[in-house]
């Protein structure tokens, strides 16, 4: 962690507000910063996580990305608590939706843009009012190694992540703009493989959306997706971190003066990032298709 990451003031001192807190990186991610001394407020789509961190002692407002009014009470709920002051948001809610692009019916698209950008642009769209009034605020965006480079049948995540990365950076530029905006900085984190239970949840959107036995690439899903997604015990792989590490992350994109626009996390983060700048698109193909 840098130097410049001081430690937080106690409990009432800054809040932050974070999607997606039912497990992994969520999860982690509220308990380091209540940890610091912030006021976590810890949401999730299922109002039965809520009440499981509310046993833990985390305020948590039910927030869904893919449900407007969901988004709208939360954070009022949570502005209600702090007296209309949020410090940081950490847009981190998300789920992944395995196939093929070219199977992937548009329901099912418009249903994951809806939960991993959509609902993360409303939501931050109506936080943001609240840190210009207030003169700073962090907002801190859970990308992706996928954000970064697109993989074999991971399509509908990887174009969510990609919108996401184009719209930070618009953001980020934007605020420029803005006199009362210098204190009010937006990051991306971007966590290579991190252990996690996302294989594990995709398994219904798979199951909802993707004609396995009916596609032209039947043959790679019951080969080479399928087990993928439904083995129980994954060994962890030469990059992979624990939730934790991103977290770290998120201390430093909060707490430090100056936070760095992106956070890479992983060696594979870093590889994919040095092809993107490094290699012709072709030999990038290469180094994606057998990753």
């Amino acid at each position: 962690m840098s130097r410049s990451a001081q430690p937080a003031p106690p409990h009432g001192g800054r809040s932050i507000l974070i999607t997606g807190c039912s497990s992994g990186i969520g999860l982690a991610c509220a308990r380091m910063m209540r940890d610091r001394g912030w006021r976590v407020f810890a949401s999730c789509r299922a109002a039965a996580d809520c009440e499981a961190l509310a046993a833990e002692g985390f305020e948590s407002p039910r927030i869904d990305h893919a449900e407007e009014d969901s988004i709208r009470a939360g954070l009022a709920e949570v502005l209600a608590a702090t007296g209309g002051r949020l410090d940081a948001l950490y847009l981190n809610g998300a789920w992944a939706l395995p196939g093929a692009v070219g199977d992937v019916p548009r329901d099912g698209m418009r249903a994951i843009f809806e939960a991993n950008f959509f609902g993360v642009h409303d939501l931050a769209r109506r936080a943001l009012p609240v840190m210009l009034a207030q003169g700073h605020g962090r907002i801190v965006l859970c990308s992706s190694v996928l954000g970064l480079g697109g993989m074999r049948y991971r399509g509908p995540y990887v174009a969510t992540k990609f919108a996401m990365e184009g719209w930070a950076d618009s953001l980020r530029l934007e605020l420029k703009d803005l006199p009362g905006a210098r204190d009010i900085h937006v990051s991306l984190i971007e966590p290579g493989p991190i252990e996690t239970p996302i294989r594990e949840k995709s398994r219904p959107h798979y199951e909802r959306w993707i004609d396995r036995d009916g596609s032209a690439w039947a043959q790679v899903y019951a080969r080479e997706v399928t087990p993928r997604i439904y083995e129980d015990e994954r060994a962890p792989g030469p990059f992979d971190l624990p939730p934790e590490a991103v977290a770290k992350r998120l201390v430093h994109a909060c707490e430090a003066k100056r936070p760095r626009p992106r956070y890479f996390v992983t060696l594979g983060t870093w590889i994919i990032e040095a092809a993107r700048r490094l290699l012709p698109t072709r030999a990038r193909d290469w180094v994606l298709y057998r990753g």
